[in-house]
């Protein structure tokens, strides 16, 4: 991606907007393959997989599960639709489907997940933890359900573009 673009994106979605640059296509030349992993791969793990596929058109981005919900939380799915990130069709998936592959970066989003990532046996260049409270715990009406993930999601965002920045661009 030209500066000026990777420039418009971080601007974009530090903005919370959509940015209509290059997103990664499975099977095609990636230069960084990420892992995002969280327990069940239904809302955390989504939604930042969502966030670092639409911020870097040569970054490969999965999420996984210690232990996959049947389905995508819908208010993860809302929340991201809401800055321009479809993120409706992912489903939940086992971490164990990746252990033989290799990543350069494994990024755990939770607790439960940090503490069970070392049985991760796939070819890791670096781990990091970057955790967030679980959205999918929250309670009350919908308004108040909805204003946990909205902010779980804009800390997502802004953590995880700070670490880009940072840690993954420079090797890019």
């Amino acid at each position: 991606m030209a500066l000026c673009n990777r420039r418009a994106a971080l601007a974009a979605l530090m903005a919370g907007k959509l940015y209509p640059g290059p997103v990664a296509q499975k099977g095609s030349p990636a230069t960084k393959r990420i892992l995002v992993l969280c327990t069940g791969n239904s809302a955390r793990s989504q939604m930042a997989q969502g966030i670092l596929q639409r911020l870097e058109g040569r970054l490969e981005v999965y999420s996984a599960g210690t232990a996959p919900a049947p389905q995508i939380n819908p208010y993860a799915v809302l929340v991201m639709r809401e800055t321009g990130i479809d993120i409706s069709g992912g489903r939940p998936k086992s971490v164990r489907q990746f252990l033989d592959q290799s990543f350069d970066y494994v990024i755990t989003v939770c607790d439960d997940a940090d503490k069970n990532c070392p049985w991760f046996t796939g070819k890791v260049a670096h781990r990091v933890h970057i955790g967030f409270i679980d959205p999918a715990k929250a309670t009350g009406t919908e308004q108040e359900v909805l204003a946990v993930f909205r902010e779980v999601r804009d800390q997502i965002r802004e953590r995880l573009m700070a670490y880009y920045q940072r840690v993954i661009r420079p090797g890019l």
